[in-house]
């Protein structure tokens, strides 16, 4: 009896959700359908692929091997499928998107609606880390990269740029004084990343003729809690517009040193790893983030956004 998709399917669920349980919900079967697929297959092959114990589920080295050709005939399926609905400019599918929290909250989120009222067919799944990821590790579609690429395995689609900027919250500037020079940032409680330390030069001129050198009071991996930090008057702040410009425009925050700063802008990027082919869904969820943001990257509302998108 030969294998079926379904059961390969389940099989493949089953390793990415850790467990049947969750693996049933994600198919939308029984446990009990999911259980037997998986035993089905087992069946069929006359090996073990998966030791189950009280705890948690582990691949043996049979199950380890056997599940690369099974990713990839169900990803040459998919294919197939997306690429008859693409004739027909449908998108469809699932499209896994990764971005560092705070281009995840201030951009992507505001734009999904949008997104999905023009294609309903993609299913979206948004992952947020901090650092660069594997993308065929973690099986992303497309990342979003803020700064320079390194990594020549890669394409990539530039969105926009996003210009840094000084800040910090008026509480913060009324118990501690506004500096009026770089020089006097020394005094004052700063707040910076934990790596990589590029993210810790500011836009500012140093005293060598570089830009300004930080040594964070407070470091954290993430712009956005440095962000909350200098919203709650913990400390000066170095971030991108595309988070801050609606806590400045509304006063919660406070650029400082304007005219001693650089215009230092990041580039943010789209990218997939080069030796898959763009799929429709990958390009439908580039093109409407371009399409949307215009090439520029400020924290506007969500609203003007949508309307730039439709």
């Amino acid at each position: 009896m030969k294998v079926t998709l379904d059961e390969l399917q389940a099989f493949a669920t089953v390793v990415d959700t850790g467990s049947i349980t969750a693996a049933a919900q994600q198919l939308d079967l029984t446990v009990s359908a999911t259980s037997r697929s998986l035993s089905r297959l087992e069946e069929k092959l006359k090996t073990t692929l998966l030791r189950r114990t009280t705890r948690r589920l582990e691949l043996t080295e049979e199950g380890r091997a056997f599940l690369q050709n099974a990713r990839a005939i169900i990803d040459s399926v998919d294919r197939a499928e997306e690429q008859m609905l693409a004739r027909r400019d449908q998108p469809s599918g699932r499209l896994r998107i990764d971005a560092a929290s705070p281009f995840m909250l201030h951009v992507i989120v505001p734009l999904v609606r949008g997104y999905r009222e023009r294609y309903p067919q993609v299913e979206l799944e948004l992952n947020s880390n901090e650092g660069i990821i594997d993308l065929l590790e973690r099986r992303t579609d497309v990342a979003i990269r803020i700064g320079q690429l390194k990594d020549s395995t890669l394409h990539s689609r530039l969105i926009g740029h996003s210009r840094l900027r000084v800040l910090a919250s008026p509480a913060y500037l009324q118990a501690h004084g506004h500096p009026r020079a770089v020089e006097e940032l020394g005094k004052h409680a700063l707040l910076g990343f934990n790596q990589p330390e590029t993210l810790n030069t500011w836009p500012l001129p140093g005293a060598d003729g570089e830009a300004y050198r930080i040594e964070p009071a407070i470091r954290s991996s993430s712009g956005e809690t440095l962000r909350q930090l200098a919203l709650d008057g913990a400390g000066i702040v170095c971030l991108s517009d595309f988070m801050t410009e609606q806590d400045r425009e509304s006063g919660r925050l406070t650029q400082i040193l304007a005219s001693d700063t650089l215009d230092m802008r990041q580039p943010v990027q789209a990218v997939y790893y080069r030796n898959t082919a763009v799929s429709s869904r990958i390009a439908s969820f580039i093109d409407y983030l371009i399409e949307a943001l215009g090439g520029k990257l400020p924290g506007r509302p969500a609203s003007k956004w949508a309307t730039a998108a439709k």
